[in-house]
């Protein structure tokens, strides 16, 4: 029998071993200043959850590469899927031979073989594995790239404005960037939305296949209130960790990117909640929360606010407040949307409508005329067809600037532009609220001599959206069907 097993020297074993944990700590916040100081990768924000505050920020707002912090995100959509009731903690999701022969870090999992979506979820919360992120990736979106997109989509969802995905797993992408100020956005947003599986984040070890895999936080279970939730590295990125803290009725979320080695992004991180996390709110919570309301019905607002940072060195009590939404009407926010497609939209709601361009392979139509704020700050009034002439109402877009990736669903195609727009008009007007904030979309394609317009709602975040927008289109009478792009 071990030591362990006899009361006083367990309890004498346990004593010591705190007492180590407490001297490395302490340690680690003396030596902690040289990276912020002499790093010129680095960036770090400690944001207050509970009242949206921003306690620290150092670069918070320059771009930097996510490396798998970016698997935050991957686990985001996947718990969107198990929400959606479209995938289970037991489904088991195909290894293509692609997904086989990503790089370490990984299971080595064998190709034609399947991974459980609950062992995926482990092995990207301890191992980082990134041949089960191409695993996720494909399951739920065909690809890397589809998934990629549906990512980016999901991150300005949520106010990620300086975030860009192209894989899930983090792997060298120079296009792949992200801000110290968005992750901390997409550590909350990730425990708002999903606390029931955010607990995955705080697995300090689990077993595949025989084989024990130990998270790579090294924060958990050494610093008290630390429950998660992600590590990151390459040689570009630097060492990466976002972490959530809640010790004493406070609550902060905490980034850290470009740490020059695992040991002084930790330290670096066990200082700044050594001294922020005091001046965190122990009230209640008076930010919105990112996300609320029942599961399937939920949809962000079209433009979420990014967070507002201060430059480094802005007393505490000066700071900013990190904006939210709670619902799909929003919180008024403090300034209008310095988003591009927020000021395109704006521009189109308040100036004279543009000569129609015969040159353009794709149109897309806003949403009846209401600015991008007001849409944020208000519910909107239910549309009916416009009598304004069609042709005044293309908007002055070359093809490259419209964004028309995501779900999209199709009511018809027909041999006049015209003709599709009245009609998605009037499927717009007859369907009440469903689908008032959907922009219209007409794509030409030749068929057999003849150009067709198909006539498209686009803009649906989810599957599940699109299928609940064809079912009232199907009621009011009109042919529908999903497609992704």
């Amino acid at each position: 029998m071990g030591l362990r097993n006899f009361g006083p020297f367990g309890r004498l074993k346990k004593a010591l071993g705190q007492a180590v944990g407490i001297l490395a700590v302490s340690l680690a916040i003396a030596t902690a200043p040289t990276i912020a100081q002499a790093n010129s990768k680095y960036a770090g924000i400690v944001v207050d959850a509970k009242t949206g505050k921003v306690l620290y920020a150092n670069n918070a707002n320059a771009r930097r590469y996510p490396a798998s912090t970016t698997k935050i995100m991957t686990l985001y959509v996947l718990f969107e899927e198990l929400e959606a009731g479209r995938a289970t903690l037991n489904t088991k999701m195909k290894v293509s031979r692609y997904a086989a022969g990503r790089p370490p870090t990984k299971l080595g999992l064998k190709v034609g073989g399947s991974l459980r979506v609950k062992d995926a979820i482990y092995a990207l919360v301890t191992k980082s594995a990134n041949d089960a992120s191409t695993v996720i990736a494909e399951h739920i979106s065909g690809s890397e790239t589809a998934f990629a997109r549906r990512m980016t989509q999901t991150a300005r969802a949520i106010g990620m404005r300086n975030t860009t995905f192209r894989n899930p797993h983090g792997l060298p992408n120079s296009k792949q960037v992200t801000t110290a100020a968005d992750l901390a956005l997409l550590g909350r947003a990730i425990q708002d939305r999903f606390p029931k599986y955010y607990k995955y984040f705080n697995t300090r070890s689990y077993t595949y296949a025989g084989r024990r895999m130990g998270n790579h936080n090294k924060l958990l279970g050494r610093v008290r209130g630390v429950d998660g939730i992600k590590t990151g590295y390459t040689n570009a990125s630097g060492f990466n960790l976002v972490t959530n803290v809640k010790r004493d009725n406070r609550q902060i979320v905490a980034v850290v990117l470009g740490g020059r080695t695992g040991k002084s992004r930790d330290a670096q991180m066990v200082k700044l909640i050594s001294q922020y996390l005091p001046k965190a709110s122990r009230g209640r919570r008076t930010t919105p929360m990112l996300y609320a309301g029942t599961t399937k019905r939920y949809q962000f607002p079209k433009v979420a606010p990014a967070i507002p940072v201060a430059k480094a060195g802005t007393p505490a009590g000066k700071q900013p407040t990190l904006l939210a939404y709670a619902n799909a009407t929003g919180t008024k926010p403090n300034s209008k949307p310095s988003d591009p497609i927020a000021k395109m939209l704006e521009h189109q709601a308040t100036a004279p409508a543009p000569a129609p361009r015969k040159d353009l392979v794709a149109n897309s139509l806003a949403a009846p005329a209401v600015s991008a704020s007001a849409k944020l700050q208000q519910p909107a009034k239910a549309a009916a067809p416009s009598s304004a002439p069609i042709q005044q109402k293309i908007a002055s877009l070359k093809p490259e600037d419209i964004d028309t990736s995501g779900w999209h669903i199709q009511i018809s195609a027909t041999d006049s532009q015209d003709k599709a727009i009245k009609i998605l008009e009037n499927a717009r007007a007859a369907t009440g609220s469903t689908l008032r904030n959907k922009r219209i979309y007409t794509e030409p394609v030749k068929s057999k001599k003849q150009t067709l317009y198909r006539a498209r709602f686009i803009g649906f975040e989810t599957k599940t959206a699109a299928w609940d927008a064809c079912a009232k289109l199907k009621k009011a009478k009109y042919s529908c069907y999903a497609v992704y792009q």
